[in-house]
């Protein structure tokens, strides 16, 4: 398990950018972590990474955002907002999961039976001890 230590949300962005860097097709990344914790900034980065230049906002109330500018295709899924597991099916997620883009899943606990052995998790921590914008990301 990789661990990075931020102390900016420039920090994050770039932690999330290098990421998205070295993301190959077909990979999915659970990524957790409570409200306001920087996951949407986290996110913003790892689109930079794939040559994004869109602007990448949480798909809170539509569940998925497709951005296809990039070197890969890039699924964003919110599901927070999900209210029964068969929403999925009525997306078609199987064809982003197992398609050729990248896949960032927030609040991936909501549907952890759809997601693959093979994804990697991601988590995002606060510790107001070290700091107002320090942040744990926990890569494993």
């Amino acid at each position: 398990m990789e661990v990075i230590e931020t102390n900016t949300p420039e920090e994050t962005y770039e932690a999330g950018k290098r990421l998205g860097l070295a993301a190959a097709a077909g990979e999915i990344y659970t990524l957790s972590g409570e409200l306001g914790v920087g996951k949407t900034v986290f996110t913003q980065g790892i689109a930079a990474g794939l040559g994004i230049e869109e602007h990448v906002n949480s798909p809170t109330f539509t569940i998925i955002q497709i951005y296809e500018e990039g070197r890969l295709p890039f699924y964003h899924f919110d599901v927070y907002r999900i209210g029964e597991i068969e929403e999925m099916d009525e997306i078609g997620y199987e064809d982003y999961f197992y398609g050729n883009g990248l896949c960032v899943i927030e609040w991936a606990e909501l549907i952890k039976e759809l997601i693959p052995a093979d994804a990697k998790n991601i988590t995002i921590e606060k510790n107001l001890e070290k700091g107002f914008d320090y942040r744990r990301i926990k890569i494993g």
